[in-house]
C-alpha cells in the first residue's frame, strides 16, 4: 500500500505544508491551490514512469511464477533502462515544455507562475522517481515488499522535515514556498533511491537474480514490455490526466473552489492508499497465478481482495465523512474552519466516490494482470472522455457547481466496474500469452 502511494504520500505533504504557509502569510489559499493544480500534473508525470514498470512487474511476476529468477533479474535491469531514458524526456519536457502547456490551460496568473515554481526544482526527482518504481516493480513482483515500507518512511519523514525547512526558511535554509516544496520532494525521493540500492546490495536473493551484473542492453525484452506497458501507460495518462483536466477546469470556477477541490483531493489521496496496494498486490497475483497454470483461481481470487479492500477502505472513510472538522483538525488546524465546513456536502460524494473506488480499481488491476492491457485502455479511454463530456458540461452550462462535478467519478467508476466485470467472467484472456 505503501510503496504504490509514494507519490500520494509527496503531494499530501507539500499540500499540507503550503496549506499553512498561506495562512501564515495571509495569502488566501494562493499557493495551496496550486500544489492541488500541478501535483495533480506531476502525478499524471509519475504514473507514466509507474505504468511502465507495472509491465515488468507483471512480466517478474511470471517469471518466477516458472521459477525463473534469472529471467526476472534481466527483466527488471531492462525495466530500469528504459525508466531512464524516460525521464530524461520527461525532464526535458517539464524544464522547456510546461510554461506552453500550462498556458493553454490556467487562467490565473499566480497559479500560472506558482506552478512553474514548483516545477523549476520538482523536475530533477523524476529520474530517482523512475528508478524507484522499477525497485518497487522488482520487489513486488517477486512478492517481497517489506523492505518498500521502510522505503516509503524514509521517503516521507525526509520529504516532511525538508519541507518545513525549505517552505518556511527554518533551521537556516531559505525561505522558498511552493518551490522549497518542489526541492524537499525531490531531494526525499533521492533518498529513498539510494536506500534501495543499498537494500539490494545485501540482498542475497539479489545473486540468484544476476542483479549484481548489469546485462547489456536486451531490446527484445525491452519492446516485449512495452507492448504490455504502453496500455498500462496510456491508461495512467487517460485516468489522472483527466483528472488533471478536471482541475483545470474546476480553475475557472475560481480560487476558492480549487481550494475545496484540493482539500477533497487530499482525504481523496490518503483514503486511496488500500485500493492502491491492493491493487498493486491483485496485479502481481494474478500474473504468478497463470505463470503456475491456476487460470481458474484468478477471478475468486480478485473478488476476494475486492471485498477485504472495500471493508478496509470504509473503516478508514466513514470516520472522516461523519467528523470531518474532528478527523481533519490534526492536518489543517483550526485556522481555517470554513474550508472544512464547505467541503462537507462533496465529502459525501467522495465516500461513494471511495466505496467503488475500492473495488473497481482492484478488478481494473487484476484485468491488467491477465495480460488485457489494450482492453483496459480501450475500456478506460471511453470512460474519461464520457468523464471529461460530462463535468465540462456541468461546469459551463448548468449551475450545479462542484457537487455535480465530483458526481463524474460516480459514473465513471460504475462503467469502469460494470465492462470489467464482464470481460474478467467471460475468459477471453485465459488464451493471452506473455
Amino acid at each position: 500500500m505503501l510503496g504504490s502511494a509514494a507519490q500520494n504520500v509527496i503531494a499530501l505533504a507539500d499540500s499540507i505544508f503550503l496549506y499553512f504557509y498561506d495562512e501564515v502569510h495571509g495569502m488566501g489559499n494562493g499557493e495551496f491551490a496550486s500544489i492541488g493544480f500541478v501535483s495533480v500534473f506531476y502525478l499524471v508525470v509519475a504514473s507514466i514512469g509507474y505504468g511502465f514498470s507495472k509491465g515488468g512487474q507483471i512480466l517478474i511476476a511470471r517469471k518466477m511464477g516458472q521459477d525463473k529468477p534469472e529471467k526476472a533479474g534481466l527483466t527488471f535491469y531492462s525495466m530500469l533502462y528504459f525508466e531512464m531514458a524516460l525521464a530524461v524526456v520527461m525532464f526535458l519536457f517539464m524544464q522547456f515544455g510546461a510554461y506552453y502547456f500550462f498556458s493553454l490551460i490556467v487562467d490565473s496568473d499566480r497559479i500560472f507562475y506558482q506552478s512553474l515554481d514548483y516545477l523549476s526544482t520538482r523536475s530533477w526527482g523524476v529520474f530517482f522517481s523512475y528508478a524507484g518504481v522499477a525497485f518497487i516493480a522488482l520487489y513486488t513482483g517477486i512478492a517481497r515488499t517489506k523492505f518498500i515500507i521502510v522505503a516509503t518512511l524514509i521517503l516521507a519523514v525526509v520529504n516532511i522535515v525538508l519541507n518545513y525547512c525549505l517552505i518556511f526558511g527554518e533551521w537556516g535554509f531559505p525561505e522558498m514556498g511552493i518551490a522549497g516544496a518542489g526541492l524537499a520532494s525531490t531531494i526525499a525521493e533521492i533518498c529513498t533511491f539510494l536506500a534501495f540500492v543499498i537494500y539490494m546490495l545485501q540482498d542475497k536473493q539479489a545473486k540468484e537474480m544476476g542483479l549484481f551484473k548489469l546485462p547489456e542492453l536486451d531490446i527484445p525484452l525491452i519492446k516485449k514490455q512495452m507492448k504490455l506497458s504502453t496500455p498500462i501507460v496510456a491508461q495512467s495518462i487517460v485516468g489522472l490526466g483527466s483528472w488533471f483536466v478536471f482541475f483545470g477546469i474546476i480553475e475557472n470556477l475560481g480560487e476558492r473552489e480549487l481550494a475545496i477541490s484540493n482539500l477533497v483531493r487530499i482525504v481523496y489521496l490518503v483514503l486511496s492508499i488500500p485500493c492502491w496496494g491492493f491493487s498493486s498486490g491483485t496485479n502481481t497475483i494474478v500474473s504468478n497465478f497463470i505463470g503456475a497454470k491456476k487460470r481458474q483461481a484468478v477471478v475468486p481470487m480478485i473478488w476476494k481482495v475486492a471485498k477485504i479492500c472495500c471493508l478496509s477502505t470504509l473503516i478508514l472513510a466513514l470516520p472522516v465523512v461523519l467528523f470531518p472538522e474532528t478527523t481533519l483538525y490534526p492536518i489543517l488546524g483550526s485556522q481555517d474552519m470554513s474550508l472544512i465546513t464547505e467541503s462537507r456536502p462533496i465529502l459525501w460524494i467522495l465516500f461513494i466516490i471511495l466505496i467503488l473506488f475500492s473495488i473497481v480499481g482492484v478488478l481494473f488491476n487484476g484485468l491488467a494482470g491477465t495480460g488485457a492491457t489494450m482492453f483496459g485502455l480501450k475500456l478506460q479511454l471511453f470512460c474519461a472522455l464520457f468523464y471529461l463530456a460530462y463535468i465540462y458540461i456541468v461546469v459551463e452550462f448548468t449551475d450545479g457547481g462542484l457537487m455535480l462535478a465530483w458526481t463524474a467519478e460516480i459514473f465513471y467508476f460504475i462503467i469502469l466496474g460494470a465492462v470489467t466485470t464482464w470481460y474478467l467472467h467471460r475468459r477471453k484472456w485465459w488464451n493471452l500469452g506473455l
